[in-house]
């Protein structure tokens, strides 16, 4: 069995969180003449599994069922794959398994995470009209979440001015949320790219957010918050990438307007400012220097 093979079938047994995939991935790719797969007795004993943990994956683990389920999943990306985004695999436990569907070499593109609050504004809606064609000129693909507001519609100016989108979702790659994001996920998936760490028949759950956030911010060396209040879950995104030594920038707003506190905060404590696309595209040059 092949590693990548194998890291998708830890993947989806019982009783093993990211955690340990990521101590287990880590491990086989130092032991690459290891013989594939692994019992499970040894896994159990490498990860000094608790018994009732054991016993969960024990029951699935090398099953009919636990193949036929790796049969059906979309197209994925493991972590010791050489086609494995290089930034991803720097952060603090990276998916070992990225399921996608649409085209890989959106990854191959210098990337930029936009991100914001889920009540955009007009205000928010122009901004990202006027980033995402300098963007879309300079070959730079469009990171976000797929979520309501800025997400959404940061996806939809990409696919409006012939960027290149990747969406990162909190749920498998067969389902969409919410629901009316449906068509927009496909849209994306022919333009660009969809990326979920979930197999297939995962729905939402409240951790997967924080979660998928890790990703988007991973991906990129500059996340940029567009609208965010004060306490805004795309504040989130933007802790993660500083803790990762990313950068982050943020569009400045009227210091009376509800969804422009966070960002005016960001720039207080010394998140770079963004005035033009331009000053998102310097940024990705000195990065790539």
């Amino acid at each position: 069995m092949k590693l990548r093979d194998f890291l998708l079938q830890l993947s989806l047994t019982p009783g093993l969180g990211p955690k340990q995939l990521t101590y287990l991935a880590t491990w086989l790719m130092q032991h690459p003449q290891v013989p594939l797969p692994l019992s499970w007795a040894f896994i159990c004993q490498l990860l000094t599994l608790p018994p009732k943990q054991a016993e969960r994956g024990r029951t699935y683990y090398g099953t009919p069922a636990q193949y036929q389920q790796m049969q059906q999943q979309y197209s994925y990306l493991a972590l010791c794959d050489a086609s494995y985004p290089v930034l991803l695999r720097e952060i603090y436990q990276p998916p070992v398994i990225l399921y996608y569907d649409g085209d890989l070499r959106a990854l191959e593109l210098p990337l930029v995470a936009l991100v914001g609050a889920r009540k955009i504004t007009n205000y928010g809606r122009q901004v990202i009209s006027d980033i995402i064609k300098p963007l879309q000129t300079a070959g730079v693909g469009v990171v976000s979440g797929l979520a309501m507001g800025v997400d959404y519609v940061v996806h939809q100016q990409c696919l409006n001015h012939r960027a290149v989108p990747i969406a990162v979702i909190g749920t498998s790659l067969d389902l969409a949320y919410p629901r009316s994001s449906q068509d927009l996920q496909v849209q994306v998936a022919r333009q660009g790219l969809v990326l979920s760490e979930y197999p297939i028949g995962t729905g939402p759950r409240k951790h997967h957010f924080p979660a998928r956030n890790r990703i988007i911010a991973g991906l990129c060396q500059t996340t940029v918050v567009i609208e965010a209040a004060e306490n805004s879950g795309s504040l989130i995104t933007a802790n993660l990438a500083l803790q990762e030594n990313r950068n982050v920038l943020a569009v400045p707003g009227p210091i009376n307007a509800p969804m422009s506190v966070g960002c005016n905060q960001l720039i207080a404590i010394g998140a770079g400012c963004v005035l033009a696309g331009e000053d998102i595209l310097n940024e990705i040059r000195l990065n790539n220097r």
